[in-house]
């Protein structure tokens, strides 16, 4: 059981999550110009909307604003996702939600491990996107087992991250110095390398089947692909990307800007070139970039459905990938079909579309009252508050198109659908959670903590 000598699993993510983004700037340059336009954007935003800071403010955001929100990671093998399934628990990190990019055209399917309690995120919101190769998908047999061979003679993790992994589950966690120790020997799973563990030919022959497999395969570790800061403007810093040096892709992934964003959008800097040392030759190879993110409120079933639902009639519409050649068509589309989604906070709540935090007010604290005996009528009353709660999780269209993007739309190819949940949490060692439970989860928290202050 874990003791007050340990440090807080809470807190080695915190310091993980520093650590990464020291390393990725400094192997990434222009990562930390991506950084810097973020906060430019976000500090100007803040000072003009005096009613956004109140939010931010009340819900706690505003404290965890400038850390990064996530980064992700492409693994070959189930003993490799069972392993840092268990490194990411010394973390308080759990996998939520399953996540099939097979539809996409791109051969993995994925979770996310993440804090899963509003207390816990509020100290470090950090997450890592974590996808396994589908090796069945490669379709050539001799590729296919060079591929399995290949990565079963890697480890990708330290001993001595390992032998502090097994120290915290046989303890309950880890003391200060450990930790410590932990945080960096973690983190060279996640370090660039420049050298292949294969030839240049063999390299090509994994590309030509996806750039991601050959990225997945030919390393002797899974290098960190992107990090991810979090921005309250992502169609401004869209715009500005350009005048920094940056390349932005065609299209943010997600929902169109509204006045009420919903669940998660994305865009990201196009991945670099670099150059490696192949085992007979020098050569190239693109597999990092820069991504930002803005984060709206989580959507209930009934949002997610309705979500769908118009993304869907959007791309069917469009008839193709979102690219460089019809970006502003499918802006003019999805601005068109989400016409049909609400855009303001109330209409989402009372046709229980999104998830809401509810909090108790100074007015409530301060005056004299007569409770309503309902959370309604305490809202009316104005002894209730309401604020939209951050969706903290992913979407698979969203997550394809940022890695298409990135590695060439030719990558794409067409797997159907190859959905198997099961056959990930048999590699995984556990079941995924379910992340609307969550989210419902803490709603329902937030209520009990209002009716049990009010009207007791």
């Amino acid at each position: 059981m874990s003791t007050s000598r340990h440090v807080s699993p809470d807190e080695i993510r915190k310091g993980f999550s520093k650590a990464m983004s020291d390393m990725y700037r400094a192997e990434v340059p222009l990562y930390g110009a991506l950084m810097e336009l973020v906060a430019e954007t976000n500090a100007r935003l803040l000072s003009t909307d005096a009613q956004l800071v109140r939010q931010l403010q009340r819900t706690g955001e505003i404290q965890r604003l400038d850390r990064e929100r996530h980064g992700a990671i492409r693994l070959g093998t189930a003993h490799e996702l069972a392993t840092i399934c268990r490194l990411f628990a010394v973390m308080g990190m759990q996998p939520v939600g399953y996540y099939d990019l097979t539809p996409a055209g791109v051969p993995v399917h994925s979770t996310a491990f993440r804090a899963v309690h509003e207390s816990a995120l509020q100290t470090s919101p950090f997450r890592v996107f974590t996808s396994l190769l589908r090796l069945e998908l490669i379709e050539n047999p001799e590729l296919r087992a060079f591929a399995q061979a290949t990565l079963e003679k890697r480890s990708i993790f330290t001993p001595r991250a390992l032998a502090l992994v097994e120290q915290a589950e046989a303890d309950g966690g880890l003391g200060s110095s450990d930790a410590d120790e932990f945080i960096q020997q973690a983190l060279e799973t996640f370090r660039w390398h420049h050298t292949a563990t294969v030839s240049a030919a063999q390299y090509q022959q994994l590309s030509e089947q996806h750039r991601l497999i050959a990225d997945v395969v030919a390393f002797r570790g899974p290098h960190i692909n992107h990090l991810t800061p979090r921005t309250l403007d992502i169609d401004r810093v869209q715009a500005d990307m350009p005048g920094k040096g940056i390349t932005p892709k065609a299209v943010i992934e997600g929902p169109p800007a509204r006045q009420c964003p919903i669940l998660l959008r994305q865009t990201s800097f196009k991945a670099l070139d670099e150059p490696i040392t192949f085992t007979d030759t020098l050569g190239s190879h693109s597999a990092r970039f820069g991504e930002i993110e803005q984060r709206g409120v989580a959507l209930t079933p009934k949002g997610r459905a309705l979500y769908d639902h118009l993304l869907n009639s959007v791309r069917e519409e469009l008839g193709a990938f979102p690219n460089e050649t019809n970006a502003g068509r499918y802006t003019q589309l999805m601005a068109q079909h989400f016409q049909a989604f609400p855009d303001d906070y109330r209409s989402m709540r009372e046709q229980g579309l999104a998830f809401f935090r509810y909090f108790v007010t100074d007015k409530a604290r301060t005056t004299q009252r007569t409770s309503p005996d309902s959370l309604d009528g305490l809202i009316e009353a104005g002894y209730v508050d309401v604020e939209p709660l951050v969706y903290e999780d992913f979407l698979p269209v969203s997550a394809a198109g940022i890695f298409q993007s990135n590695l060439g739309d030719a990558a794409q190819s067409h797997y159907g659908v190859n959905a198997n949940q099961a056959e990930f949490e048999q590699a995984l060692g556990r079941q995924t959670i379910d992340e609307l439970k969550l989210y419902a989860d803490t709603q329902q928290r937030s209520i009990d903590m209002c009716l049990n202050t009010l009207l007791a």
